[in-house]
């Protein structure tokens, strides 16, 4: 079974695709980046459901629900998955570029504790 929204992606390979994720997240403020420690960002081709519907995961401990971190300790991650972002694109290279902003933030967020419902208030989910 095939996602109809794949045939409007734009056509990027992983390496591309992580150079631009990379480009937007030096693009990001000082201030929201400064805090991460243990945390890596990764980009992956698709979640393991296969599916379109998810932009983007952070996989680890919401810093709010943590103690401090102990040597061997394996680091938190974010990921962002470039066939459903470049699908959300509709290939539109803007679009994307804006959907892996905002993916990021969303992502960061939930790093630092912030919940979805804190998201959608303050407008980025």
């Amino acid at each position: 079974m095939t996602d109809d929204r794949a045939s409007d992606a734009l056509e990027l390979d992983a390496a591309a695709f992580e150079a631009l994720v990379i480009d937007e997240l030096d693009q990001l403020p000082d201030e929201m980046v400064e805090g991460l420690e243990n945390v890596i960002f990764v980009t992956e081709d698709r979640p393991a459901d296969g599916s379109l519907d998810l932009l983007g995961l952070y996989e680890g401990t919401a810093l709010t629900d943590r103690g401090q971190y102990g040597f061997g300790e394996l680091p938190d991650r974010i990921v962002l998955y470039r066939e459903p972002l470049l699908a959300a694109a509709e290939g539109d290279l803007e679009v994307l570029r804006d959907e892996i902003h905002v993916t990021l933030v969303h992502e960061i967020a939930h790093y630092f504790g912030i919940d979805d419902d804190e998201l959608h208030r303050l407008g980025w989910a």
